[in-house]
């Protein structure tokens, strides 16, 4: 009976410690996406080259999207919020326009994203 006890208590002392590293790893930024990254969005009605200048403050990014390409509705553009958490980059443009969510691998960034258009990729790479 004791014995059982003894493995009670050790499998909810490692279970809380797990929570607590899944904790720190969603509070962890480990990346920096501060410059210019350049690239293209794919999906929607056509794909795009995209532009996104950013400044990176603690896990807060703010900056500038552009966007380029034939067809409509023309370039999007605009001022964007996001966060970095681990290495994952999650922005969204002001108007609620566009909305993606990046992992970031030194000077490159790929993931998902969704707007007006439907959902796509967006591959990205820092401007040197």
């Amino acid at each position: 009976m004791r014995l059982t006890w003894v493995i009670v208590a050790a499998t909810l002392a490692v279970g809380t410690g797990c929570a607590q590293k899944d904790w720190i790893d969603r509070t962890l930024v480990t990346v920096d996406v501060t410059g210019v990254w350049e690239g293209t969005l794919h999906g929607g009605i056509a794909d795009r080259r995209l532009t996104l200048t950013l400044v990176q403050s603690g896990s807060k990014v703010t900056g500038q999207m552009a966007t380029s390409g034939a067809g409509a509705p023309g370039p999007v553009e605009g001022p964007v919020d996001g966060t970095v958490t681990g290495d994952i980059f999650i922005f969204e443009d002001r108007r609620g326009r566009l909305k993606a969510e990046l992992q970031v691998n030194t000077d490159e960034m790929t993931g998902s994203m969704t707007w007006q258009f439907g959902p796509g990729r967006i591959t990205l790479h820092r401007r040197q």
